[in-house]
């Protein structure tokens, strides 16, 4: 592959089928059928009329849209938080109205014309819940009204604790060298629970290196990438067997046709329990038959310093085409 070229950044395709997280934080991966049919049998019937069939509850029939409490509004299936009240504003129309979701990731904004005039139908990004509609006459910074039945919505004030399913991710890093670090990081970014893969370099001692810095060898760094993982969904001694699938651990300071200490296997811990899952790994592997032949060169170390490559290396496969296939072992 050829290397160091100056290409212009586009933004990279999200690979379908895998977990979603919005900027903020929260898992959005759409809820199967089968929980959201779980999720509708606990709702009152106006919830599931509403969210369910597309319906709208009667005008000033609910009192939410006089709530003024400081708090956050989220969906009744599914928990996903789609308004603060910081947003809210009394639009007089009897329905709850913000000039904004919490994250634009968090809904779901589709052409409407069930009523014969076009509108815009807003939906829960996770479980596709029908929330209401937005439109065009609201305030400022925005202009926009996100008009919302309050059936579909439930509030909870600040200060009170938020369910499990309201909560953001609580994302973890690991950094793995093997070689090129564009095809590291297209790896990883086809595993379940990776939120990010980012190109960078580490264990060097220059600081804030170029690539070309890097290329001659004298600055200690590898090619390295920093994955920003999911713990609910992958573990990181998953990621651990990921990585050691999918290159050589037992060439020195080369993989492939790349040679040079910035290509070495190189395990960079954030935590000393990484660490240890870390070196318990190498010396599983260190019994297995295709390895009683074959040093396992991984250098394994608290993570130093990590500096993100230039903007061109990053999602290199995924803006131009090709991919590396997933190795299980």
């Amino acid at each position: 592959m050829a290397r160091g070229r100056n290409v212009p950044v586009a933004e990279a395709p999200r690979r379908p089928g895998l977990p979603a997280y919005s900027a903020s934080g929260y898992d959005i991966t759409p809820l199967s059928k089968t929980r959201v049919a779980e999720i509708v049998k606990t709702l009152t019937p106006e919830q599931a009329y509403v969210t369910q069939e597309e319906g709208t509850e009667r005008a000033f029939s609910n009192p939410m849209h006089k709530n003024k409490a400081v708090g956050t509004y989220v969906s009744v299936v599914g928990g996903l938080p789609l308004f603060r009240s910081t947003a809210k504003f009394d639009s007089g129309t009897g329905w709850p109205s913000f000039f904004q979701p919490i994250d634009p990731a968090h809904v779901i904004e589709r052409r409407d014309t069930s009523m014969g005039i076009p509108r815009t139908e807003v939906l829960d990004a996770r479980s596709g819940a029908h929330l209401g509609h937005v439109f065009d006459d609201g305030p400022p910074p925005t202009g926009k009204r996100y008009c919302m039945n309050a059936a579909a919505l439930k509030f909870i004030p600040e200060g009170a604790p938020l369910p499990a399913e309201s909560m953001p991710v609580t994302p973890q890093a690991a950094y793995f060298a093997g070689g090129c670090f564009w095809g590291v990081e297209d790896v990883f970014e086809q595993i379940p629970g990776v939120i990010s893969a980012e190109s960078g370099y580490q264990g060097g001692t220059t600081v804030n290196p170029s690539y070309e810095d890097v290329t001659t060898g004298r600055t200690g760094h590898a090619e390295t990438v920093k994955i920003t993982f999911d713990p609910n969904r992958v573990s990181y001694k998953d990621l651990l067997k990921v990585f050691f699938d999918n290159h050589d651990p037992t060439t020195l300071n080369r993989q492939g046709p790349d040679h040079g200490t910035q290509y070495r296997s190189a395990i960079f811990a954030t935590s000393a329990a990484q660490l240890r899952q870390a070196q318990a790994t190498v010396a599983e592997l260190k019994k297995l038959e295709r390895f009683r032949e074959r040093t396992i060169v991984t250098e394994v170390a608290m993570a130093k310093p990590f500096y993100r490559a230039e903007d061109y290396h990053q999602d290199w496969h995924a803006r131009h085409g090709g991919s590396c296939k997933v190795v299980v072992k």
